[in-house]
């Protein structure tokens, strides 16, 4: 059984379309060539459109910390105070790289499961009268807690200060809204193994001319993530050291999947896909995470039931029926599940999952009725008409 395709509900990688994997699977193109540059403008297009911006957008060969250390050397220098705000571990990722390069960070922490605060956001920044901060770092999608920030209403918060406003989007960009334009965001970093249903690999940097121009006088080192060179080297269809051929070919066949459904239709899939999963855990008499109003439609955070643990949940669901769910980190490790919902996910998969988690709690000893998960989020689906 171990040996048929898994049931991969992870926050990502996510699982990759039949058609993207075969369309990765052409021949190797010279990269300095008419035929990658007509690859490299279309996919670049694309990224675009999911990112609602007309701003420049440059691919890196990286997942998505690789972005964001591209993102602290292309626009901190050594000695700039930044503001990063953290409600889990890739909020404290950001920081830490950002300090590993010389920044004055200054941390403002929030509860893990709960969401940040724009108002503390709001009086921190105004106390900044001599604006001393440079730079404001921000997760929109904590993927170790599945809460969802408003970036938004925080981006709203920081006002006409002039600080730099860098997201890290790697898990929420495509499956969640985020307005790069519409909303002020300077610079905004992803992932290829999320939403954008493609191996990892790659990772792109949205920035904004505002940004560029910080870039100019930025004094960090770096060489391989320089995105003044590779934005150079954009202009003749072409990256500054090679690139990963195969993946621009997934990257193309996903984009046109997702052209093709509609970016708009993609969010209302995934919020549908998190009401299912939200309802029927809840039906089986599990506790979540995060609170409704909060909650990512990327992946969903359940606390294990008392007295079994989420690893022993995890590792049984995936002995009996080949389902990858992750687990918590570092201080939520055996205390919660998650099973991710992004990307090339079926509802037909939720409901699947979601019958196998049923099995495995009353073989693990919970009092449960069987179905209840089941018949909530197919109620869910019925009720919202997504086809």
């Amino acid at each position: 059984m171990l040996d048929e395709q898994q049931y991969l509900m992870l926050p990502g990688p996510t699982p990759v379309p039949d058609n993207v994997l075969r369309s990765m699977a052409k021949p190797m193109i010279n990269h300095r060539g008419p035929e990658f540059k007509q690859l490299i403008e279309e996919v670049t297009e694309g990224v675009k459109m999911v990112y609602k911006t007309r701003n420049d957008v440059v691919i890196l060969p990286a997942a998505g910390t690789g972005a964001m250390e591209a993102a602290v050397v292309n626009f901190i220098s050594p000695g700039d105070k930044v503001l990063a705000i953290s409600i889990g571990v890739f909020g404290d990722r950001f920081a830490k790289v950002a300090e590993e390069f010389g920044a004055v960070v200054e941390k403002i922490d929030f509860p893990w499961g709960e969401a940040a605060d724009p108002e503390v956001i709001r009086e921190r920044i105004a106390a900044d009268r001599n604006r001393e901060i440079k730079v404001v770092l921000v997760t929109h999608n904590e993927t170790s807690t599945g809460v969802v920030n408003d970036i938004k209403a925080i981006r709203e918060a920081v006002g006409n200060h002039p600080a730099l406003f860098m997201v890290d989007a790697v898990s929420g960009l495509g499956a969640m809204n985020l307005e790069t334009d519409n909303w002020g965001l300077d610079v905004v970093v992803s992932g290829s193994q999320k939403a954008f249903m493609i191996p990892p690999g790659l990772s792109f940097v949205a920035v904004s001319p505002r940004a560029l121009r910080v870039a100019d006088t930025c004094n960090n080192c770096r060489y391989y993530w320089d995105i003044k060179a590779a934005l150079k080297y954009l202009e003749k269809g072409q990256t500054p050291y090679t690139p990963a051929i195969s993946l621009y070919y997934g990257l193309r066949e996903a984009l046109r999947l997702m052209e093709k459904e509609g970016i708009d239709n993609i969010i209302a899939r995934h919020a549908v896909y998190r009401d299912m999963v939200r309802a029927g855990v809840r039906a089986m008499g599990l506790r979540l995470l995060a609170d409704d109003k909060v909650a990512s439609s990327s992946l969903t955070a359940v606390l294990a039931p008392e007295g079994i643990g989420a690893n022993r949940i995890r590792k049984h669901i995936l002995e009996r029926f080949n389902v990858v769910m992750a687990g918590g980190q570092q201080k939520l490790d055996n205390v919660i599940f998650r099973i991710g919902h992004l990307g090339h996910v079926r509802h037909l998969d939720l409901l699947a999952v979601l019958a196998a988690l049923e099995i495995v709690l009353v073989e693990l000893g919970m009092d449960i009725e069987l179905g209840q998960g089941v018949k909530k989020a197919q109620e869910i689906l019925l009720n919202k008409g997504v086809q």
